[in-house]
């Protein structure tokens, strides 16, 4: 039987693989919430829990004025280390 997997490159036959192949690299994270969030990898779990050091965090406001016109106003937050639990993660990307 001939074998399917390149020579020398990564194996990726579960979708926690891709993740796995993006540890101590810098991932982006979008939350609900209009939340993100930018930081290096340095843990997880098969429930999505992250580990995530080196993290800028940026929230997404709607507010709306007294004319009922909406503005959206960004805020962002710096962390040395954050966990995230997996239940509010949307999606996870490796960082281009």
């Amino acid at each position: 039987m001939a074998d399917t997997e390149d020579a020398g490159g990564p194996s990726v036959s579960e979708p926690l693989d891709l993740v796995r192949l993006s540890l101590d690299e810098t991932v982006f994270v979008k939350l609900r919430g209009d939340r993100e969030l930018k930081g290096r990898l340095h843990a997880y779990d098969s429930h999505c829990n992250l580990v995530l050091g080196d993290v800028e965090e940026t929230i997404y406001v709607v507010e709306e004025d007294e004319n009922e016109e909406e503005t959206l106003r960004t805020i962002k937050k710096q962390e040395e280390m954050l966990f995230v639990r997996g239940d509010s993660v949307v999606l996870i990307s490796p960082q281009a």
